[in-house]
């Protein structure tokens, strides 16, 4: 006969910290559209929603630091710290937003993402950017 018994539960011994030597970065976010989003727990945060204003650079190659299948929601005109992990593994992100669609470590790959954001509007030129009338 096993020892184990069907659906018991076994707590590990010492707490289990997540995400334990990652590197780590806060953010303020704002949502500055007007309707709620919901972030979960595993998207690149870099790509999301371009409604959502905060500094998008150091977002690259993090996610959320909140626990597996869990979410956090913006609520329109509210602004907010979070706290983001790097993305572990191999590190190779596709989808989401369609900026990265690689490998996040390859120099290459992140400045065709940064340039992406910014012809797509994740990220707002700022005062001093604009090339535009220059001559």
């Amino acid at each position: 006969m096993s020892e184990f018994v069907p659906g018991e539960l076994r707590p590990a011994e010492e707490p289990v910290r997540l995400n334990e030597g990652r590197e780590t970065e806060t953010v303020t976010v704002e949502n500055t559209g007007d309707r709620p989003v919901q972030v979960g727990s595993h998207f690149h945060f870099f790509e999301i929603n371009p409604g959502l204003a905060f500094d998008r650079e150091t977002a690259y190659g993090m996610r959320l630091d909140i626990p597996a299948g869990t979410a956090i929601r913006f609520e329109p005109g509210c602004e907010r710290e979070v706290d983001l992990v790097a993305i572990g593994g191999d590190r190779i992100v596709h989808g989401m937003g369609g900026l990265v669609g690689g490998d996040l470590d390859d120099e290459a790959i992140e400045a065709r993402a940064m340039e992406r954001a910014r012809e797509r509007g994740y990220i707002a030129e700022t005062a001093g950017e604009s090339t535009e009338g220059d001559e």
